[in-house]
């Protein structure tokens, strides 16, 4: 059995638009190594990137007036989850579910206003959270010297369970699935089903090493480097589920 661990970053300062996020961590932390994985909190990436959003420079449309009177929420604000979103799948409860651009279902889009730098102020995800990954990735690799594969992770909700749990959104040089279909388990019997989400089970790790008021949005998580690897690979995106294997489209 290998041993397993994690270690929150800290003294990150409020990260603002165009900052080098890879070079901040670099200076507050110590360095990583080829076979470690940074699971790096969406907000901040997102942040370093501008994916920042006015709410007083949103102009609602009727649909968004319709549904925010429905669902108690701020109309500019349900403009905003509309504009990031590819479908509306449920407005209930407070929640607007959508699937997004990038093909995650989730709520309002995951936009919100928690940790945003000042009130009247959204949080957008990244716009391709896969190349942000790639480019921290590389960024770490032309500073330090070392490639630790990159995780960036975000809350969501579980239709079937109760709680958020971080999963990640984007990813590089980390395998995010684990195939186990093929091969045995210890008593010789073949698998058919397992499928290991590798990079989810990381975010999640990061996750309970930090907390949601720590100011804590980075974390080194060391003794996985079998799941490490030299190529960036296919990203958080081989994550999604097709919409064709989805049974509850």
């Amino acid at each position: 059995m290998g041993a397993l661990s994690a270690r929150a970053v800290r003294g990150l300062p409020e990260i603002t638009p165009g900052d080098d996020l890879a070079a901040l961590i670099l200076e507050a932390g110590d360095e990583p190594t080829d076979d470690e994985i940074i699971v790096i909190a969406q907000k901040v990436v997102s942040k370093a990137e501008g994916q920042l959003r006015e709410l007083a420079a949103i102009t609602p449309s009727a649909r968004a007036r319709e549904l925010a009177a429905q669902l108690g929420k701020d109309e500019r604000h349900v403009q905003a989850i509309l504009d990031e979103s590819s479908e509306l799948l449920r407005a209930e409860r407070g929640l607007l579910i959508v699937r997004t651009h990038h093909g995650f279902v989730c709520a309002n889009a995951g936009i919100d206003t928690s940790n945003a730098p000042r009130d009247g102020l959204l949080v957008l995800l990244p716009r391709d959270p896969d190349r942000s990954a790639r480019e921290l990735r590389a960024r770490f690799r032309a500073l330090c010297g070392h490639s630790p594969a990159v995780v960036v992770s975000d809350s969501f909700g579980r239709p079937w369970r109760l709680g958020q749990l971080d999963t990640a959104i984007g990813c590089a040089g980390i395998a995010p699935l684990d195939d186990w279909r093929g091969r045995t388990d210890w008593r010789e019997r073949e698998l058919s089903a397992t499928v290991i989400a590798v990079a989810d089970a990381v975010a999640a790790t990061a996750e309970l090493t930090r907390t949601k008021d720590s100011g804590e949005p980075v974390v080194v998580v060391s003794g996985l480097g079998k799941h490490v690897t030299a190529q960036d690979g296919p990203g958080a995106s081989a994550l999604v589920r097709a919409r064709a294997d989805d049974l509850f489209a």
